[in-house]
C-alpha cells in the first residue's frame, strides 16, 4: 500500500472513530397515557441506519431512515415497547405501542412527542442570572422549565414573598407561596439525588409580614380561649444594614424589641413522580416542598430525591427569620435574592429530605402528625448513617441514643415537620464507607 493510500485510510479511520465517539443525543419524551403525561429520557445517536440507545434506563434497538425513526425498548421485566415517529428539527412525534396495563397479552397505542435536550456548552460550569417573569403555585412536572442548567452551574435569581409580592412591593403572583422555577437539571434522572448548595441569601426589601398568631397545634384549650383576638397582621421593619428586624408599630413592652435576621428558604422542592398530581406549594413530602425548616439557609446543602427527568427544581417562600415550628403561622415573610448551585448524585436511595450545614447532618421527617414525622426523621437519619458511614442498625442506635437532637421544624402547614440533627464533629471519629458503597440501600 502506498503512503498516499495509507494516509487516506488513516484519515477515514480517524473520521469514523471521531463520529463513533460523538455522544448520543438526549431527548425528553412525553408519552400520553390516556391523558396522563409520562416523562422519560431517550438517549440515541443521530446516525442513519441501525441505532442502539437507551430509553428510561432500558436498552433499545431500532433504525433511522431519513427523518423516520423506529425502535423497540425491552423493559427489565421483558415487556416490549415499540415507538415509531418522525423527526422535525429538534422535535419527535409519533405513536408508542405499549402493553395494555390491565392485560399483558393486549396492546395499547399512545401518542408521544419529544424535544431534544441541549448539549452542555463548552467551558465548564457557568453562572446564570435568571429574572423570573412568572411563578408557580404548584410543584408540578408539567410546567415548562424556566431554565436548563448543568451540574456545577450556579444560578442567581429572586423569589417573591408568600403573598406573591416582589422586592418593589408589587403583587406578581397569587398568594400561597408562589415559587420561582422549575429549573431543569441535566443528567438528573429518577433514582438520583439532587444536591442544592445555597450559596447566598440576601434580603432585598425593608419589610416583612407576619401575624400575632399561635398555630392551633401549639395551643392548649385554655390558651386557645385566650387567643381569640389574635391572627392580626404584623409588619416588621427590616434593617438590612444592621441585619435585624422589629415589629413596625410596636408599643409597650416591645417598643425597643429587635431580633437578628437569619434568612432562609421556606420552599424548596423537586417535581413529584409519575402517578402523583401536581402538589400545592403549601404542602410537603419526600420531594421537599413547603418545608419551612429554618436551617435551609446560606451555606447549607439540601438533598432531595429525584422523581422526574431533570429533577425540576422550585424555590420560594423566603423568610427573614423564623422560630422553630413557625408557630405564628406566617414567619417574617419577605422577598429574597438567591444564589445557588446544583450537583447530581447518581443512583442513591433517600427516604426524606436531608440538610447538611458546616457542623450538622439533618433529616427532615414530614407527615400528618408529630409522631409520624419523628419516625420519618429517625428512619431517614438511620439510612444516611448506613449509606455514608456503613453503620449497622445497632451502631446507629448507639449514635442516636447518645447524640441525636430533635427539633420541631414546622407546625404551620397541613403536615408537620420534625428534624433529626447530628453533629458532624462526632462522626469524624467514624470511618466513612467507601464511595462505591454509598448508593442504593
Amino acid at each position: 500500500m502506498s503512503s498516499r493510500h495509507l494516509a487516506c485510510l488513516l484519515l477515514l479511520l480517524s473520521a469514523s472513530a471521531a463520529q463513533a465517539a460523538e455522544p448520543p443525543a438526549q431527548w425528553l419524551v412525553t408519552t400520553d397515557l390516556w391523558g396522563n403525561p409520562a416523562y422519560q429520557l431517550l438517549s440515541l445517536p443521530d446516525q442513519q441506519g441501525p441505532v442502539e440507545g437507551r430509553f428510561d434506563g432500558d436498552t433499545l434497538q431500532g433504525s433511522r431512515q431519513g427523518n423516520a425513526l423506529a425502535f423497540v425498548v425491552t423493559g427489565g421485566d421483558g415487556a416490549t415497547y415499540r415507538f415509531r415517529g418522525e423527526q422535525t428539527g429538534t422535535t419527535l412525534r409519533g405513536t408508542a405501542d405499549y402493553p395494555d396495563t390491565n392485560a399483558s397479552e393486549r396492546r395499547a397505542m399512545h401518542p408521544f412527542s419529544a424535544r431534544r435536550l441541549p448539549e452542555r456548552p463548552a467551558g465548564g460550569p457557568r453562572q446564570h442570572d435568571f429574572v423570573p417573569t412568572s411563578y408557580s403555585n404548584e410543584f408540578s412536572p408539567h410546567r415548562a422549565p424556566v431554565l436548563t442548567i448543568w451540574p456545577g452551574d450556579s444560578v442567581r435569581t429572586t423569589t417573591l414573598d408568600s403573598g406573591g409580592v416582589d422586592a418593589k412591593g408589587q403583587t406578581r403572583a397569587l398568594f400561597g407561596n408562589p415559587q420561582t422555577g422549575p429549573f431543569y437539571v441535566m443528567e438528573a434522572e429518577p433514582g438520583d439525588v439532587l444536591a442544592i448548595h445555597i450559596k447566598r441569601l440576601r434580603l432585598n426589601r425593608d419589610y416583612a409580614d407576619s401575624l400575632d398568631s399561635i398555630v392551633g397545634r401549639a395551643l392548649t384549650p385554655a390558651l386557645a380561649a385566650k387567643a381569640t383576638a389574635l391572627d392580626k397582621p404584623v409588619r416588621w421593619t427590616l434593617d438590612r444594614e444592621r441585619g435585624r428586624a422589629r415589629p413596625e408599630a410596636a408599643t409597650g413592652k416591645l417598643k425597643d424589641f429587635w431580633v437578628p435576621v437569619r434568612p432562609m428558604l421556606g420552599g424548596l422542592a423537586v417535581a413529584p413522580g409519575f402517578g402523583n398530581a401536581p402538589i400545592s406549594t403549601g404542602d410537603t413530602g419526600r420531594f421537599g416542598g413547603n418545608m419551612d425548616f429554618n436551617e435551609i439557609r446560606e451555606g447549607a446543602t439540601v438533598y432531595l430525591p429525584v422523581s422526574q427527568p431533570g429533577a425540576l427544581l422550585y424555590l420560594g417562600d423566603a423568610h427573614a427569620l423564623q422560630g422553630d415550628g413557625e408557630t405564628s403561622q406566617y414567619a417574617l415573610e419577605t422577598s429574597m435574592d438567591v444564589d445557588f448551585s446544583v450537583e447530581v448524585i447518581k443512583s442513591r436511595a433517600q427516604s426524606a429530605p436531608r440538610v447538611e450545614s458546616a457542623t450538622q447532618l439533618m433529616v427532615l421527617g414530614q407527615a400528618g402528625s408529630l409522631d409520624e414525622a419523628l419516625r420519618a426523621a429517625t428512619a431517614g437519619m438511620a439510612q444516611w448513617l448506613e449509606q455514608d458511614y456503613g453503620l449497622s442498625l445497632s451502631e446507629t442506635a448507639q449514635v442516636l441514643g447518645s447524640s441525636v437532637s430533635f427539633v420541631v421544624a414546622n407546625l404551620a402547614g397541613r403536615s408537620v415537620g420534625v428534624a433529626a440533627k447530628l453533629d458532624k464533629s462526632l462522626l469524624q471519629q467514624v470511618e466513612r464507607a467507601p464511595a462505591a458503597a454509598r448508593g442504593r440501600h
